[in-house]
Parts: structure tokens; sequence; C-alpha cells
């Protein structure tokens, strides 16, 4: 009777992550920060007072109407970024921890400069300028042309901490791996 819950490692489906069950998970929604939301408020308001000459009813429709299909636009086009069962989602892109090396916190000076002069146009960035810190991780897959990854976030240390304790075995030193 107790044979059959247990599952054979032999015959049992890989787990998901290779990290043994143990995994840290990061979640973030990159929302705009307090400006951009008062930009849509802005916005909705002077398209209404702009019809205020017109009729005061359809101002007051046009504003609210312009405020909600703003806010829904905010919404449905902000960004996630996940780290969860060994895999990192930066807005529509998906790539496995196991294929990235050491992931590196870039702060507001260190980001300029990866999206200046340092910048590979390969690379694969889910940034928002609202945001001042980032995440930059090379990718390790020679099948993958793109070198590596810059994700803006607000939690960098979280984000890297997450990333770290997915990887599998593979560490790595200065963001090369070994071996």
């Amino acid at each position: 009777m107790g044979m059959t819950t247990t599952p054979d490692p032999a015959t049992s489906p890989a787990a998901p992550t290779p990290s043994a069950g143990v995994t840290a998970r990061h979640h973030e929604r990159l929302w705009p920060g307090p400006l951009g939301w008062g930009g849509v408020v802005a916005f909705a308001a002077v398209l209404g007072a702009a019809f205020v000459p017109v009729d005061l009813v359809l101002s007051l429709v046009v504003g609210v109407v312009a405020l909600v299909v703003g806010l829904v636009g905010a919404v449905l086009t902000t960004p996630r970024v996940d780290v969860e069962h060994g895999v990192l989602r930066a807005g529509a892109a998906r790539i496995p921890v196991d294929l990235l090396a050491d992931p590196r916190v870039l702060d507001r000076a260190g980001l300029r400069a990866e999206l200046g002069p340092a910048l590979d146009a390969r690379a694969y960035a889910c940034l928002r300028s609202w945001i001042g810190t980032a995440v930059r991780v090379e990718v390790r897959d020679p099948q993958d042309p793109t070198p590596y990854w810059i994700v803006s976030t607000r939690r960098p240390d979280a984000l890297v901490a997450a990333l770290g304790s997915d990887r599998a075995g593979g560490t790595t030193t200065a963001g090369h791996p070994e071996g």
C-alpha cells in the first residue's frame, strides 16, 4: 500500500529545477513611479478640459474615458520580472537560470555606462527609465546569440539572490563559467 504513494527516483520525472526543491523566488512589476501615474491623470485632465467650451458633460466623459484608458494601458504594458522554477522571466522573454553566469548589480552610473559605450546591440534589455537600478547577467548558452541581459529592478539584491540560488552547481567567478 505505501509503495504506491512513494515515487521511484529512477522512474520519476526530473524536478523542474536542479536545486533540490529549494528555490528562491522573485516577483516584481516595473510599475511607473508617481510622476508616471501623475502624467496619466494630468493628460486626462487636459484632454477633458479641452472639451469644456463644447459641452461640460462631454468634457467629463472624455476626461474619465482618457483616465481609464491611460490607467488600463499602464497596467497592461507594465512588464514583470520573475525568477521561479529555475526560469528568469523579464517582460516577454524567458531563459533558464542554468544558462546564466553570475549576475551583477548595476547602480544608476553603472547602468548608464552599460547602456552607453559598453552596450552590445545583441543584448536583451528589459528596461524602464524611471527605475535607476538593474541587474546584468551573462548568457552562457553558446547557441544563443544574446551575450547578456540587462533587467531593470527596484530590488537588485533580491533578484541577484534569487538567480544565484536557482542556478545549479556550475558556479562562476567574475562572470566566467567554471571549467
